[in-house]
């Protein structure tokens, strides 16, 4: 019986009321221990029954270094299930849970996003016959590779008839989940509380019921515990005097020493295996029998324990385990043993760690050993060491990282515990955890050079050298992520200097990474990393750094092609070269067949044709590099592809296409935790709307841009300033464009491809020497990239500038070199604009022939205001415009996932395909077909292609 949760557990059946109707949902359950978190999931699980499959997990304080444990038992109910997964998947899950010593291939993404991945079709597998209750307790427990994967699927649910209840107590650990609805939990109500407390101890006097409410604060495990906490008088008579006496301890330290009296009341030897349970993160009772043996206990003393209800046994996949009351219990438990109980119980552990064969043994047994470390320990830092290799092989960085660093505090010899601490660095940066690893930086680099400053010198060893290389790279990844783009670049070239001349092939990952910050920063800062890279005495070769950790593998370098193209395109760009950049699937071939790691070693690569202007070349080489991504599993590099081949489809004049893919990619973003790419993402969704006319969807995005950090940027001031300019705007146009277009970020595809709508607008307000500049950059990008789409726009251009008298000739020229290239947006507002002149110029007749054109396309292109402007100048002509509506048509009314669905659908693939391409589940794409094809009008998938 649950008092005073009405509304907490109306919540929690109205979810489960959900999946019996096929729709999932998720719920965080928050509050202090022993608020009723437990309590009320418990609840669920008894009102699940007997319609749900129901499973479940806890998480452990001492299991959060160990990865993919709480997700190992959650899932361990559907492991025979691993098969029918996409191969990508079953093998991440296979290396995760330790099935499997297959390496992870180097184009494939870390192994806990494609768990996240494997962990949703696997949750929506389990509910494909009845309703599925996933339930994780103490969630802030989680380590932090299942807690990923577990968020990522969560966001991910929904049409499988799954629920996923999360409790996770307040302040404790580092567990969030951003995104996922939360329901926090109260103090009870005063009279729930009073009722309560008399069912749990109807013999309490009024005196001893009052001093316990007050001290519960409406805490129902307080309620309960306190009235057995021993005082003068004994426990119950003398309920709640033994807290009184403890002052101000707050309530967990309350219940703590309640449990503290209560275990002290057990026999010695019941102590000693509670003890041992305490300290074993599983509760595997193989386990803890085996190492309670090795201090004197058996099973027989179990049972005061069990009689006393502080712990049970339940049944788990390996046989049985033992389960605390509550986690504070085990907490107490721990905390009363004195130190070297403790100690004798971790090796204790060990020991029978060594002797049964349980998952994860040696991992295990290492954490157990060091927990019973005294001081330096070489065998026992070596075997953490092969417990971190083993977790970063599973895709646990933040496992690795923390192995890492306990076995370096180990280790006795001090290069040794360097290289150990540089990998712990490097684990927490993979990991994301940006603030650790830059403290395990900065701390290691003070080892290398204790009198000097912790930017580490030239000088020792080429040990030490190559140390300072890898932690000045981990500082400046970390100085980038927070957004101190100078702070990166200067400490990437100084890592660049130490890595040319101890690891020179580290040298070309270091002068990539750099590029990327400079790119942000300024063109002198590109030619500088243009020049460092141009000037490699040989190619940069793709392979693992030397001397990097065990986790490092060629998916994170360059290769020579990839830098070589880099350099040419930029100095290109920069007007530094006249030499042709040859076509990207020349340099693609080249790589491909020097082993490159595809997609991964591609990625900049497909970015660099849009500096050029090759937006085909782009497009077909992104369709490419994101079909090999989801094949391969790099969800990883997907966001970034996607971004590249939305921004192809929008200057083809797909915009339907590039909202489906931005809007995917931004989820992916989103869920493999990419701020960087989020945030450029939310800026060209901002351009889709403001294309569309869309004044609040346009600011929205743009805010959300804005909050992500710098990166988005130029595509949120040209997107703000088309939106003004297509709505007649002219002047904020302009003065949201000139800081873009005369600014560091010029060069950036937004900045140069910004020009034409500027000049747009400084012609309109009469002002056209506020383009003059721009325009003259512009033109001489254009004539490096010849493309004849950039020499129609530089034709246009000259026409809104110059003498009336050559107008026409560049219109007109403008608009044959259009039709070299079917880019349906530029030929539309060239058509526009021509026609707009013929007006003005009386020349009625022929202005309605670019303006019909023009309104067209923008109606095909959903370009709202714009068609409005086309219908307006024809009204103007003396023709009635053709009715329709921009964007109108049954496509027009999908949302991006529907548009992609059926897409996908139409071209014959089944549901568990798109599913494995979309990193969906196969019932929530059915979902989707089902709600798409009433809105085109068909009733099959065979009906579909008609619409393609």
């Amino acid at each position: 019986m649950l008092y005073g949760r009405e509304g907490e557990q109306a919540a929690v059946e109205a979810l489960l009321a959900g999946a019996r109707a096929g729709r999932s949902g998720v719920l965080v359950l928050r509050g202090e221990p022993g608020i009723g978190k437990t309590a009320l999931l418990e609840h669920a699980v008894e009102a699940a029954a007997p319609d749900f499959r129901v499973v479940r997990a806890t998480g452990v304080e001492y299991e959060a270094d160990l990865p993919f444990a709480g997700l190992n038992l959650l899932l361990s109910p559907a492991l025979d299930r691993l098969p029918g997964l996409p191969a990508p998947q079953r093998r991440a899950l296979e290396r995760a849970f330790g099935l499997s010593d297959e390496p992870a291939a180097p184009t494939a993404a870390p192994d806990r996003l494609l768990a996240g991945l494997a962990t949703l079709t696997l949750l929506a597998d389990l509910a494909e016959k009845q309703p599925l209750l996933c339930v994780v307790d103490d969630a802030q427990w989680l380590d932090h590779a299942s807690a990923g994967a577990l968020l990522l699927a969560a966001r991910r649910l929904q049409a499988e008839g799954v629920v996923l209840l999360f409790g996770a107590r307040d302040g404790e650990g580092a567990w969030s989940a951003p995104g996922l609805p939360e329901l926090r939990l109260g103090a009870l109500p005063a009279e729930a509380a009073r009722t309560l407390l008399a069912e749990r101890a109807a013999g309490l006097s009024d005196h001893a019921r009052s001093r316990v409410l007050a001290q519960a604060h409406g805490n129902p495990l307080a309620l309960s515990e306190l009235p057995a906490a021993p005082g003068p008088e004994g426990p119950v008579a003398g309920a709640g005097a033994g807290v009184e006496a403890a002052g101000a301890v707050p309530l967990a330290g309350q219940l703590q020493l309640a449990y503290h009296g209560q275990v002290s009341r057990l026999p010695a030897a019941t102590q000693t295996l509670l003890l041992v349970a305490a300290a074993e993160e599983t509760g595997d009772l193989d386990v803890v029998l085996r190492a309670a043996a090795v201090l004197g206990a058996a099973a027989e003393d179990l049972r005061a324990a069990e009689q006393a209800e502080l712990v049970r046994t339940a049944p788990s996949e390996a046989g049985q385990r033992l389960v605390f009351r509550h986690p504070l219990l085990r907490s107490a438990v721990l905390q009363r043993a004195p130190l070297a109980q403790r100690l004798a119980a971790h090796r204790a552990l060990a020991e029978a760690l060594a002797a049964l064969p349980v998952p994860d043994a040696e991992g295990r047994r290492a954490w157990h050993l060091a927990l019973a470390a005294t001081g330096p320990d070489e065998p026992t830092a070596a075997a953490l060491e092969r417990a971190a290799v083993q977790a970063a092989r599973r895709g646990g960085h933040a496992g690795a990282a923390s192995a890492y660093e306990r076995s370096a505090r180990l280790t006795p010899e001090r290069a040794t515990a360097t290289r150990r601490y540089t990998y712990a660095a490097e684990a927490a940066i993979e990991a994301g955890e940006t603030d650790r690893a830059a403290e395990l930086a900065v701390r290691t680099l003070r080892r290398l050079d204790p009198e000097g400053s912790t930017a580490g010198g030239a000088d020792g060893g080429s040990d030490d050298r190559l140390r300072r290389a890898q932690l000045l790279l981990v500082q400046a990844t970390a100085q980038f992520w927070r957004g101190s783009d100078q702070g990166a670049f200067d400490l990437l070239l100084r890592t660049a200097d130490l890595a040319a001349d101890v690891a020179p092939e580290h040298l070309a990952r270091v002068l990539m990474q750099a590029f990327h910050v400079a790119w942000y920063l300024g063109e002198e800062q590109v030619g500088v990393v243009c020049d460092r890279l141009g000037a490699l005495a040989e190619p940069p070769a793709a392979g693992t750094v030397a001397g990097a950790g065990p986790d490092s593998g060629p998916g994170s370098h360059p290769t020579a092609a990839q830098a070589g193209y880099l350099v040419q395109v930029v100095r290109s760009l920069l007007g530094r070269s006249t030499q042709p950049v040859p076509p990207v699937a020349d340099t693609v071939a080249r790589a491909r067949a020097a082993g490159a790691a595809v997609p991964v070693d591609l990625v900049t690569v497909c970015g660099a044709t849009l500096i050029m202007g090759r937006d085909d070349e782009t497009l077909r080489l992104a369709e490419e590099l994101v079909a090999e991504a989801r094949a391969v599993g790099a969800v990883g590099a997907l966001p970034t592809l996607l971004f590249f081949l939305a921004e192809g489809e929008l200057f083809q004049g797909r915009p339907a296409e590039a909202l489906a893919h931005a809007s995917e990619a931004l989820r992916i973003a989103e869920d493999t935790g990419q701020p960087h790419w989020a945030g450029q993402l939310h800026s060209f969704l901002a351009q889709l709307a403001a294309l569309r006319g869309d004044e609040a969807s346009t600011r929205r995005s743009a805010d959300a841009a804005h909050a992500a950090g710098l990166a988005g940027r130029p595509w949120t001031q040209w997107s703000l300033g088309l939106l003004d300019l297509g709505l007649g705007r002219a002047e904020e146009c302009l003065g949201r464009l000139e800081p873009l277009v005369h600014g560091p970020q010029r060069h950036h595809v937004a900045g140069l491809r910004a020009v034409p709508d500027l000049v747009e607008a400084a012609v309109r307000l009469r002002e056209p020497e506020r383009a003059a500049g721009p325009f003259d950059y512009f033109r001489r990008w254009a004539a490096r990239t010849g493309q004849p789409w950039t020499e129609a726009l530089v034709l246009r251009c000259e026409a809104l500038l110059g003498e009336d008298a050559d107008a026409e000739q560049r219109f007109t020229a403008a608009l044959r070199r259009h039709e070299e290239q079917d880019r349906p947006w530029d030929r539309a507002r060239t058509a526009l604009l021509y026609g707009e002149w013929l007006r003005r110029g009386r020349r009625k007749a022929e202005a309605r022939g670019p303006l019909l054109a023009a309104q067209s396309a923008f109606d095909q292109l959903g370009a709202v205001p714009w068609a409005e402007r086309a219908r307006s100048e024809l009204g103007a002509t003396g023709t009635a415009a053709p009715q329709g509506r921009a964007g109108s048509g049954p496509l027009a009314s999908l949302t991006p996932q529907e548009s992609q669905i059926v897409r996908l659908a139409a071209q014959g693939l089944s549901n568990r395909d798109i599913a494995a391409q979309l990193f969906l589940s196969s019932r929530t794409v059915g979902y989707h077909l089902y709600k798409a094809y009433p809105k085109l009008g068909v009733a099959s998938r065979g009906e579909l292609a008609e619409l393609f």
